[in-house]
């Protein structure tokens, strides 16, 4: 049985002089689908100004607002309350004749295709065709996570939010959007359509109901063998209660929790919290 989860993510910026206009996109709005149900959720700024929403390509919730009076400092706060469900069983219908077929290639070019952040690499291509060998399609995503899991070591601080694939491979360190990224490419060598998903992971699984912790933006993959599912490759576990999803894309480029662009003085200081509470 899944879980009622309260989301609370506050973003604040401090610049060095006063900002005199900017234009942001906002990224934090959970998703519903057939595992997670969206109860509430709004978005909040410091100064207040007026906002509207819209999906992105990939279905995302975007909230977009600007700001047009000089600022030295922007905060804005995502609370949300979602309801989780337990996880999904690997799809296991399509086969690799199939997804090596025109039509699903076509279908699902976007999620086939390499990246600045998803990067072909002759030592990972020669990798994934090892991993993918003697399996059914679900079986070699499961492998290539758990390869990544292997042989990436979770380390903060080593790389950074423009690190490809490759280049954390190369350090064998990295964090969640680096697993999420080298994982990607093993698959898609495979001919797997994947996705990149962000959201948030309640750290510990024995969290007590109206307990309020400190929580983690958190990055996973979906691949597609009959149906979309996903995996989170940084822990080795499957999608579960404790995932909240927020967007998809092809790699990190696609769900920038924040992004936009300002006029004025240059930023000098970024503070970021999640706070998740588990309500039921």
């Amino acid at each position: 049985m899944g879980w009622r989860i309260r989301v609370v993510h506050e973003t604040g910026y401090r610049y060095a002089a006063p900002v005199h206009e900017s234009y942001n996109e906002v990224r934090l709005t959970p998703r519903s689908d057939n595992r997670q149900n969206v109860i509430v959720s709004r978005v909040e700024t410091v100064p207040p100004t007026r906002s509207y929403r819209y999906a992105d390509y990939w279905g995302t919730t975007v909230t977009a607002f600007d700001l047009h009076a000089p600022h030295t400092e922007l905060a804005v706060t995502a609370t949300s309350v979602v309801e989780t469900a337990d996880a999904l069983a690997p799809a296991r219908s399509a086969t690799w004749e199939e997804l090596a077929s025109e039509p699903i290639r076509d279908r699902f070019t976007e999620t086939l295709e390499f990246t600045d952040y998803v990067v072909r690499n002759r030592d990972l291509s020669r990798a994934a065709k090892a991993l993918k060998r003697g399996k059914d399609p679900a079986d070699a995503v499961l492998a290539a996570c758990r390869w990544v899991r292997e042989h990436l070591t979770y380390q903060a601080g080593t790389t950074g939010v423009h690190t490809n694939a490759v280049e954390a491979w190369e350090t064998r360190k990295g964090v969640c959007q680096d697993f999420a990224h080298l994982t990607l490419l093993l698959v898609r060598e495979m001919g797997v359509p994947a996705r990149y998903v962000s959201g948030y992971l309640l750290p510990r699984a024995e969290t007590e109901i109206r307990q309020t912790v400190t929580g983690e933006s958190h990055a996973w993959i979906e691949a597609w063998t009959g149906g979309w599912w996903g995996y989170d490759p940084t822990n080795d576990i499957e999608i579960g209660h404790r995932h909240v999803w927020v967007a998809v894309g092809r790699d990190y480029s696609d769900v920038p929790p924040l992004k936009g662009i300002y006029s004025g003085g240059t930023a000098a200081a970024l503070d970021v919290s999640v706070d998740m509470t588990r309500l039921a």
